[in-house]
């Protein structure tokens, strides 16, 4: 995917779902959190006028960086352009299943994630894949 087509990809968006935002573990230092990648991340794209919905299934109804947790994908009311994933590449077949259910225009894996699998449901719902990069340093 080229530069033009990832700041084609950013500036057409609005809503990003964020699947793997940390949630607070107990007895755990609150300033660890914001220093786990996908919070960090969240915390920079709301900064930049995204509207970030947190997705962890074990964290559902807390609040991070303003956003109350939904624990799954298809629990997000509001249309999604981004579902940008911060999991392990093994699971990621799955959340492309659930990004083309929900009707989100991008599939987008983080850093060091990538699988053919999920790549190849993106490109058969023709929905865009982005993988091995980070949507904050793009």
């Amino acid at each position: 995917m080229s530069d033009d087509q990832i700041k084609d990809i950013l500036k057409n968006s609005k809503t990003i779902a964020m699947v793997g935002i940390s949630s607070e573990k107990k007895g755990e230092d609150p300033k660890n959190l914001k220093r786990k990648p996908a919070n960090v991340v969240m915390k920079y794209m709301q900064d930049f006028g995204y509207k970030v919905i947190p997705v962890n299934p074990f964290a559902e109804g807390e609040v991070i960086n303003g956003e109350k947790v939904v624990s799954s994908l298809e629990k997000i009311s509001e249309p999604i352009d981004i579902v940008d994933v911060f999991r392990p590449s093994k699971e990621t077949p799955g959340f492309a299943k659930e990004a083309i259910k929900i009707g989100s225009k991008v599939l987008w894996l983080q850093y060091g994630i990538q699988n053919e699998e999920a790549e190849k449901i993106a490109e058969n719902a023709k929905i865009e894949y982005v993988s091995n990069k980070c949507i904050k340093q793009e």
